[in-house]
């Protein structure tokens, strides 16, 4: 039995959610690696609609230990949130249930400010963050002035934490024209906080490396998608932390060869929420069909996603840059009636045809896709269950978008229900 890594193989928002859930019901412990509450999984279960940012997915079944791992930026107020609504849908929060990393980082109200103020300002480049201090978490988790979870645990300890990480913002804030942060006024507020998240502290490293000792199923949720990676995605318009599935195992402390298959959701087309180069973007009758039929609005912001047509250019690489085993493909159905559908083969850039995404941020921009069109088809694919559901143009799309990204089907995703999946190869048995 293999541990699941599961990513988003292109911008976000392609339908983890329901996967997640699915392999988490096989799972012993779900982990989160990466990101914060900027993360967005809707899941919906028994006619029940539950939308999660920081949690993991597994949180909402019982009988599963939900991780939140060292990779993780925690905003505490917000985690306080999420539990209570959680739990007045009947969802148990407890420390037997979930588990936080006591050396991940934490969100602070001045990090929220800061975010908030720099996408908001007329200056610089707009990146289109959530707004909820992410990056300048991770800034200060890299400038090695955080305040993290075992701190909370000292806190005799924390003022000259707290005057160190003050002595980069309040000097930042001087120059940004914004009022200085109290440091007695947020160690007062950390200590508050501190009795109400403690309790679900855990060395994380140490409880996932006994349960692989045991024979545990882990699956691993990745936030966000591989193209907004700060490494590998289309730079400086990504996430503040590392979204390919090697960030599973520093995010949580385990060796990588405790990572066993990949796997990456694709959605069968591609949107973009925020700011950032897009070359299949479509921004005529067509890309607003696609937002229409998939009712893309993004879960954190509610902002309207971007729609183009599918990027085998874009998913080939993440596949690459993630070792992705193999695809669950999802939205199928938001296709139905098309009577051609266009896939990105390649790039037209400054007169060359090029089969790669360049990290040069001037050359993104100049980047013209170039087409491969296949007839669409007339039958529905919604809610199909087997191949012998789907009309045969359907299938024949899904095999050449196997061929294109160099990488098989796992499962295939007819609607946002669970049990509409047509399972190839279970990833945790491999």
């Amino acid at each position: 039995m293999a541990n699941v890594v599961v990513i988003g193989a292109q911008w976000g928002d392609e339908g983890k959610g329901k996967i997640v859930d699915w392999l988490s019901e096989q799972a012993d412990l779900v982990v989160r690696y990466q990101g914060g509450h900027n993360a967005g999984h809707t899941l919906v279960i028994d006619g029940v609609t539950y939308k999660l940012s920081l949690l993991p997915s597994g949180i909402v079944r019982g009988g599963k230990v939900s991780i939140i791992g060292n990779g993780v930026v925690v905003d505490p107020f917000a985690f306080i949130d999420e539990a209570a609504r959680l739990e007045s849908q009947g969802v148990a929060v407890t420390p037997a249930s979930l588990k936080i990393a006591d050396n991940a980082t934490l969100i602070l109200p001045l990090h929220r400010e800061l975010d908030a103020f720099r996408e908001n300002s007329n200056a610089g480049t707009k990146i289109g963050t959530t707004k909820r201090g992410i990056g300048p978490a991770y800034e200060d988790k890299v400038g090695r002035r955080a305040i993290r979870m075992r701190d909370l645990a000292e806190p005799d300890a924390l003022p000259p934490k707290v005057e160190r990480l003050l002595a980069h913002h309040n000097a930042l804030r001087r120059g940004l024209g914004l009022e200085e942060v109290d440091g007695a006024g947020l160690i007062a507020m950390l200590r508050e906080v501190a009795p109400k998240i403690l309790p679900f502290m855990d060395r994380v490293w140490e409880t996932l490396d006994i349960a692989r000792r045991e024979g545990k199923r882990i699956l691993f949720e990745g936030a966000q998608g591989a193209l907004l990676d700060i490494d590998h995605g289309t730079y400086p318009y990504v996430t503040s932390s590392n979204t390919v599935a090697g960030q599973a195992a520093a995010g949580s402390g385990m060796g990588p060869g405790s990572v066993g298959y990949v796997l990456g959701i694709v959605k069968a087309y591609t949107t973009r929420v925020g700011e950032g180069p897009f070359p299949t973007e479509l921004t005529d009758e067509t890309g607003r069909k696609l937002g229409e039929r998939g009712r893309e609005f993004g879960t954190v912001t509610g902002r309207p996603r971007r729609c183009g047509w599918f990027d085998a250019v874009l998913v080939r690489q993440s596949i690459k840059t993630s070792g992705i085993s193999g695809i669950a493909l999802t939205k199928l159905d938001i296709l139905d009636t098309f009577p051609e559908i266009k896939v990105c083969v390649g790039y037209k850039l400054d007169g060359h045809v090029i089969d790669y995404l360049p990290a040069s941020e001037a050359a993104q921009k100049r980047l013209e896709p170039v087409y491969e069109t296949v007839p669409g088809w007339t039958g529905s694919t919604a809610g199909a269950r087997s191949w012998a559901d789907l009309p045969a143009e359907a299938v024949k799309y899904v095999r050449r978008v196997e061929e294109l990204i160099g990488a098989p089907v796992a499962l295939l995703s007819t609607s946002p229900e669970r049990d509409d999946t047509i399972l190839v190869k279970n990833p945790f048995e491999t």
